[in-house]
């Protein structure tokens, strides 16, 4: 990265609300970084002039901030494509929700960030900020990187299985998914609704905090949406004051994939953790609660198969394979097979909680490791599948860097609908990370 605009979201909003920040050149250094950057970081599938994004900047609290959007999320002005070559022209009626409410705030649309198709596999163009021959992550491979360049300070995402969490590891940056239904989704195109959640890339914790107050649902008219109140980040001091910040270490079935920088990124979280005052103990959960990865598979394949019939009907040429083989393997499962399914996921999410009785956020890795090298494969999402099946919120912390200069880090997990929790367990090892390289 040749370039980086250092503000993050809460610095910028600040000295744009005192006018220590002229908006026009805010705009101006984002865009100018967006036009060094993309012949090769390629986020974006389509970006607003600087004249357009001086002119439609509002007043409100995120004035003159530029937002990227996730191209699976509806803009009225913007050809929306979902990552698939059938939607190459199409342009929404309306805004999404959450785009909405972006406009509403003051904030301006910088451009549509690039998503795989569909937000399933077939990764599109996008390149890591830290080193282009490796991938960024998916499907919110854009918004990911968009943020890490420093094009701009907040970005849209989406999570089905790991499109957040991931691709925020892989560029050395924030990702929150919050808990299931707490941020629209209306006008977000479908993956598989039991599992679908919008979150936020941001640089630091207090930004992911402060944009997903603004955004998150203020009503439940959306199906299963859930309201969450305003969260309130307390000093790092405040929360050890109050009591020792407990984490528990989470050991999984899928261990034996985590590279050996990996599993040392986690040891170093923890000791840090540790220096700063937090307890560690080690956890691990019963059989059934990783029985909700196979669940999701056939949670996301019985739903994708309903939500793509009419393009597999109309436009099968124009479907990648991997979408295909989603609806097939779908279409192959029972009605009983699906109920099954649900069951396990409600059932996982009320019995979750009881765990968090004994400490205050889970520490588990957020993917296997560093970005795997080349764009074709997104990496494995299956660090990150059982807290999006079950809907309790995560998001991913930098902790450091591996040896070829890529980024790792750790991800936190949360009860369901304990956001307030997590993220102040978030700040305080945020603060004892202190971003190394950031």
């Amino acid at each position: 990265m040749t370039m980086k605009i250092q503000n993050s979201l809460t610095q910028a909003c600040e000295l744009i609300q005192k006018e220590q920040l002229s908006v026009d050149d805010y705009l101006g250094q984002c865009v100018a970084l967006a036009d060094a950057l993309e012949p090769t970081l390629k986020a974006f599938t389509v970006r607003a002039s600087l004249p357009t994004l001086i002119q439609e900047s509002g007043s409100g609290p995120l004035r003159g901030i530029p937002v990227a959007i996730k191209d699976l999320i509806d803009t009225k002005d913007f050809v929306t494509s979902y990552g698939s070559v059938i939607y190459k022209d199409f342009v929404p009626t309306e805004d999404a929700e959450i785009v909405k409410k972006i406009r509403d705030l003051g904030g301006v649309i910088f451009g549509k960030s690039v998503t795989t198709e569909f937000a399933w596999r077939n990764p599109g163009a996008t390149t890591n900020p830290w080193n282009g021959g490796h991938t960024p992550g998916g499907s919110s491979s854009g918004s990911a990187a968009a943020v890490a360049s420093g094009i701009v300070p907040l970005a849209i995402g989406s999570q089905t299985a790991g499109s957040i969490i991931r691709p925020a590891s892989y560029c050395g940056i924030v990702g929150y998914k919050a808990s299931y239904g707490a941020v629209p989704r209306s006008g977000v195109h479908p993956v598989s609704g039991s599992l679908d959640h919008i979150g936020f890339f941001t640089r630091s914790v207090a930004d992911a905090v402060y944009a997903f107050n603004l955004l998150k649902n203020s009503t439940t008219e959306e199906n299963d949406s859930i309201v969450i109140p305003e969260l309130i980040l307390k000093p790092v001091n405040a929360v050890l004051d109050q009591r020792k910040p407990r984490f528990a270490i989470l050991s999984s079935p899928f261990d034996d994939l985590l590279s050996q920088e990996q599993v040392d990124i986690v040891k170093k979280a923890a000791t840090l953790l540790k220096a700063s005052g937090a307890s560690i103990e080690e956890l691990s959960l019963p059989q059934t609660y990783w029985d909700g990865i196979e669940a999701l598979a056939v949670l996301m394949s019985c739903e994708a198969a309903v939500v793509h019939k009419k393009h597999l009907e109309q436009f099968p040429e124009l479907l990648g394979a991997d979408i295909k083989e989603l609806i097939e393997k779908g279409n192959a499962y029972s009605e009983r097979d699906y109920l099954e399914a649900k069951n396990l996921q409600i059932a996982l999410r009320k019995s979750i909680g009881s765990y968090f009785e004994q400490f205050d956020a889970i520490l588990a890795p957020p993917a296997t490791g560093e970005a795997p090298k080349g764009l074709s494969f997104t990496g494995n999402p299956v660090f990150c599948s059982l807290w999006t099946f079950i809907g309790t919120p995560a998001i991913a912390l930098p902790v450091g860097k591996s040896s070829n200069g890529l980024p790792l880090g750790i991800q936190l997990i949360g009860a369901y609908c304990e956001d307030e929790k997590l993220v102040n367990m978030a700040a305080f090892a945020e603060a004892s990370f202190k971003a190394p390289y950031n």
